[in-house]
């Protein structure tokens, strides 16, 4: 299987590049401390802002639902007191008794004084006739029996109405109690009440002026006055407070569309609904205030944490910068270091080819002296000439041998000129010719006629070669061989170096660019291949890897035709 690998570890970077990638790395910091600092504090807000609204709220709705426990128990016991009370009268005294208008008369006035708000007293036959009247209306002879409240009074005994208007024209409600006598005849004893009482109980909740309390019945008619809807008799518009006898509060929009929190609690006997409303803003003073201290807490611990964060990260970032600096200075030195370990591995050969024109000036030097000492030296002269020019080229070879040899040796720094790529990879194979003698390994080289030149880095250039080369002599077994192609491309020159060695798995591949990762075991550094990639990348061009197992490797290196670009990032870093 083939795979394409290419290493982005590294690699020089421009300066600008190198700003970006700090920044990034700066908001990505500043971003993620953040996080960690504010999220805890969010929910720590809202955890305490819903516990707090919780506890304002029960207090809230406490006093409210104090005050309607409070006046329903009064209500109630005031319609007890007066239910009571008639049916006092009306077990007290023979029917014959009420019937007597001037004994009933007697009768209501002792209970008007003893009882506050009662306005009359009626006694009413089976048949629903008013048959006796005492009060300040003339209402003898009134006919019941088609009322509702006549037939449920024959029904339960008792019965206490909700507030109308009836014959009197004005408020009021009406308690009425069945009696029987012994020889079966029934008659009902009926008094009314005025709502005045009704109002003063209701005084007595003590809501506060921007409040409001009121009676309605089920179906919405108010029993007392209201300060949000009207007097008594008017209509409260829907939705009501649930059917609960216990206080429950909830909320309810005014005529004027104010928000109020309400209290209520549903009488029972009679089925009637007692209400306490103040508004929300009203009650929400001190709940608004600690929102706002809340608000402020949050916001201004965010703006703490927002300051220390960016500033802390700034110290960070550069202590990184100085930390990367540092590597890159030290990759320089190791690169150095390894170019110059190169430089020994070939040693043995450079001495070669320096020994032999060096033999070659000693002999021709020595017969020279020979030949001047003989008297014949005249005859000779055009023969010293030759053997003056085969010295004179050794002495040359020997030159250029050492002048390649300081060149692998130099430091790193970046030259851009220009160069044919096919003679850097030529000076490079002559160097490794007697390892490739050595092996008995095959060179194949497949070049154009006519390639152009390039501008880049002729040492480094021999640096990558020899490194890519090296390897593959490695891989290949005894007779193995070596592909070499040379191609023009659009935007620069491509070499291809293939080899039917050992090749790589996959996940070798992923790693051959890094520093230090080898397979050599102890004879390899692991930084032949990241130096390479390093002085591809610096002079603009790039390298990727092909490899199967038991198929070989293929290193395609591309050189564009301008590495300004290179001369400038290696400058910046």
């Amino acid at each position: 299987m083939n795979t394409n690998t290419k290493y982005t570890g590294w690699g020089a970077e421009s300066e600008d590049a190198k700003g970006k990638r700090y920044a990034r790395l700066h908001w990505n910091i500043v971003l993620s401390m953040a996080a960690v600092a504010i999220i805890p504090l969010f929910l720590m807000a809202v955890v305490n802002f819903h516990l707090y609204k919780t506890s304002l709220s029960r207090e809230v709705e406490a006093p409210l639902k104090s005050f309607v426990s409070r006046t329903k128990h009064s209500f109630e016991l005031y319609l007890h007191e007066r239910l009571s009370a008639v049916s006092f009268i009306a077990a007290g005294y023979s029917r014959e008794d009420l019937v007597d208008e001037r004994q009933l008369n007697h009768i209501f006035q002792i209970a008007k004084n003893k009882f506050e708000g009662l306005v009359d007293l009626g006694v009413i036959d089976g048949n629903g006739k008013q048959v006796a009247y005492a009060g300040p209306y003339n209402l003898r002879g009134k006919d019941y029996s088609e009322q509702p409240w006549f037939h449920e009074t024959r029904i339960r005994g008792s019965f206490i109405s909700n507030v109308f208007m009836g014959y009197r024209n004005v408020p009021h409600l009406a308690i009425a109690v069945e009696e029987r006598n012994p020889l079966g005849q029934s008659w009902i004893l009926r008094a009314t009440i005025n709502t005045e009482q009704l109002e003063e109980l209701i005084t007595l909740m003590n809501v506060s002026p921007d409040g409001d309390a009121f009676i309605i019945s089920p179906s919405g008619v108010l029993q007392t006055h209201s300060n949000l809807f009207g007097p008594v008799l008017a209509s409260m518009p829907p939705p009501y407070p649930p059917r609960t006898f216990e206080p429950v509060v909830t909320d309810m929009t005014g005529p004027d569309e104010t928000q109020f929190l309400i209290a209520s609690s549903y009488v029972t006997h009679p089925e009637l609904i007692l209400i306490a409303a103040r508004p929300v803003s009203a009650l929400s003073g001190a709940w608004y205030t600690l929102r706002g201290d809340l608000l402020l807490i949050f916001v201004g611990g965010i703006v703490v944490i927002a300051v220390a964060t960016y500033f802390l990260t700034r110290i960070l970032i550069k202590r990184i910068k100085i930390a990367d600096a540092s590597r890159e200075k030290a990759f320089r030195e190791i690169e150095h270091t390894h170019k110059l370990s190169s430089v020994g591995r070939l040693a043995a050969g450079v001495a070669h080819e320096i020994n032999n024109p060096l033999a070659i000036i000693n002999e021709k030097a020595g017969l020279m002296k020979d030949l001047l000492s003989m008297k014949q030296a005249q005859e000779c002269s055009d023969r010293l000439v030759g053997l003056l020019d085969g010295i004179t080229n050794s002495v040359a070879r020997c030159r250029t041998i050492t002048h390649r040899l300081l060149g692998f040796a130099r430091r790193m720094d970046v030259t851009i000129e220009d160069i044919s790529v096919l003679d850097v990879v030529n000076e490079v194979l002559a160097f490794l010719e007697k390892e490739a003698v050595k092996h008995a390994i095959t060179v194949e080289i497949d070049t154009p006629e006519k390639l152009p030149t390039v501008r880049s880095d002729r040492g480094q250039l021999q640096q990558v070669f020899l490194n890519i080369l090296s390897n593959a002599y490695e891989a290949v077994e005894d007779r193995g061989t070596v592909w070499i192609s040379v191609q023009e491309r659009e935007h620069g020159v491509v070499v291809v170096i293939r080899d039917n060695g050992q090749g790589m798995p996959l996940h070798v591949q992923h790693h051959i660019f890094e520093p230090f990762f080898s397979t050599k075991k102890s004879k390899g550094t692991g930084l032949g291949l990241a130096i390479t990639y390093g002085i591809i990348s610096k002079l603009g061009g790039n390298i990727a890897v092909e490899s199967a197992e038991g198929k070989g490797s293929t290193f395609t290196v591309f050189i564009p035709w301008d590495g300004t670009s290179g001369k400038e990032s290696e400058k910046c870093a």
